[in-house]
């Protein structure tokens, strides 16, 4: 008996390496899903961990840096924010 197969369909799942109820201080998102700026999750917005402990997506904190109003500081804790070494 010889099988071919036509055709396969593979599926994938993939998550960050964060706790599942962490979401994005600035929009709100869980990590597993996209930033208002993104179409689809993955390395094109990683997560970013402040040396003040919160975590934000990349285009999130970068939009939030760029703002007069920010300061420098983090939207969570209003220090000044800067990123952790990995």
């Amino acid at each position: 008996m010889k099988v071919t197969i036509k055709t396969y369909n593979a599926v994938a799942y993939w998550r960050w390496d964060a706790p599942s109820d962490d979401v994005c201080g600035i929009c709100r998102v869980q990590f597993d899903g996209t930033c208002p700026n993104c179409r689809f999750p993955g390395d094109d917005c990683p997560i970013l961990n402040g040396k003040c402990g919160h975590s934000f997506h990349l285009h999130c904190v970068n939009d939030w840096i760029q703002t007069e109003s920010s300061r420098g500081l983090c939207p969570m804790c209003r220090q000044k924010f800067e990123f952790e070494a990995e």
